[in-house]
């Protein structure tokens, strides 16, 4: 009799992480998840009874999670506003992999996902921007000028990481996470 493949709750999500972040939803194959995973089929649906759907969703609840402990909790701690978005800064960098790895919230997006799961990232998306809008609003910004920076900023880690994904050459998203404490406090940035 074979022994049952063990595998820990955080080490599945990150090998899903990674799966949905190279293949998109519609690429992520059952194959491919159970490759990554180490999961035959039968385990994951014994895991995730919905499916690709299910894991998909989950994944995205993980994210948002870690997001809310690492990446958005400098942004609602006190402090120097521009300290704070550099701690962001640096989470994120961990996060993306220095740019090399794409954003989930993107490669979920592709394809013919469902709305439900759509909603859940347009969630995920709208706290991101609200927790960038808080703090470029306590640096001084006006509500609405904060929350067309936090959009902008937004836009350019975003669009940097679509850009080092296909170059190959993380630096404009390096250069993006740069700009973030200016973008976000300085009233007069360009």
């Amino acid at each position: 009799m074979m022994p049952l493949n063990k595998v820990s709750d955080q080490q599945m999500f990150d090998q899903l992480l990674e799966v949905f972040r190279v293949h998109g939803y519609e690429g992520a194959s059952l194959s491919l998840i159970s490759e990554a995973t180490g999961l035959k089929r039968a385990s994951l649906y014994h895991r995730f009874p919905g499916g690709k759907e299910e894991m998909a969703k989950s994944l995205l609840e993980h994210v948002d999670e870690l997001f809310a402990t690492e990446i958005l909790a400098p942004l609602n701690e006190s402090g120097d506003p521009k300290t704070r978005i550099r701690q962001m800064a640096r989470h994120l960098d961990a996060f993306y992999q220095g740019g090399r790895g794409s954003c989930l919230l993107d490669t979920l997006s592709l394809g013919g996902t469902n709305t439900g799961l759509l909603k859940d990232i347009h969630a995920s998306i709208s706290a991101w921007t609200d927790a960038m809008a808080t703090v470029a609003r306590e640096s001084g910004l006006s509500a609405a000028k904060a929350r067309r920076r936090a959009e902008e900023a937004l836009v350019q880690i975003q669009g940097s990481l679509v850009v080092a994904r296909i170059t190959g050459d993380p630096a404009p998203f390096m250069r993006a996470l740069k700009t973030l404490p200016d973008l976000l406090t300085d009233p007069d940035y360009h």
